[in-house]
C-alpha cells in the first residue's frame, strides 16, 4: 500500500480507536460508576470526567480537529496524482499523532505538554508544506 494511504488509514484507525476507547469509558460511567453520568448529560469536551477521561476526551478531540485537514489533502493529492508529494513524510504525521494522542492520555506535566506541542507542530508544518506543494503544482 502506498505510505501517504497507509498513514491515513492509520488515522483514521487511531481516531476509531480513540472513539471506541471513549464510548467505553463513558459506558463505565453511566452503568457501572457509583459517580454516575447519565448518557445524554455527559460534556462534549470532558470536564465531567476528571482525569484520565478528561484527557482522553480531549486527545480524541485533537485527532477529529486534524483528521479531516490530512484527509483532503491526500484526495487533491490522490485525484492529481500527486502523492510522491507526501509518501516520503506521511508516516511521520501518523507517528506524531499517536506520539500526541498517548502523552496526552498520560500526563499533562509540563514536559508532557512541550512534547505533545512538538508533535502537533510536526504535524502543521507537514500538512502546511503539503498544501503549499500541491497548491503550487496544481495551479503552475
Amino acid at each position: 500500500m502506498n505510505p501517504t494511504l497507509f498513514a491515513l488509514a492509520g488515522f483514521a484507525g487511531w481516531t476509531l480507536l480513540l472513539t471506541f476507547t471513549l464510548l467505553n469509558m463513558r459506558g463505565y460511567y453511566a452503568f457501572l460508576s457509583k459517580d454516575k453520568i447519565a448518557l445524554n448529560d455527559f460534556s462534549p469536551d470532558g470536564k465531567d470526567v476528571q482525569g484520565f477521561g478528561q484527557r482522553l476526551t480531549r486527545a480524541h478531540l485533537n485527532c477529529l480537529e486534524m483528521l479531516p485537514s490530512f484527509a483532503a489533502l491526500v484526495l487533491v493529492a490522490g485525484l492529481t496524482e500527486q502523492l510522491a508529494i507526501m509518501d516520503a513524510t506521511a508516516m511521520y504525521i501518523l507517528y506524531a499523532r499517536i506520539t500526541q494522542s498517548t502523552v496526552h492520555m498520560i500526563s499533562t506535566s509540563l514536559a508532557a505538554v512541550l512534547l505533545r506541542a512538538t508533535c502537533w507542530v510536526i504535524q502543521l508544518v507537514l500538512l502546511l508544506s503539503y498544501a503549499y506543494q500541491l497548491l503550487t503544482t496544481v495551479t503552475a
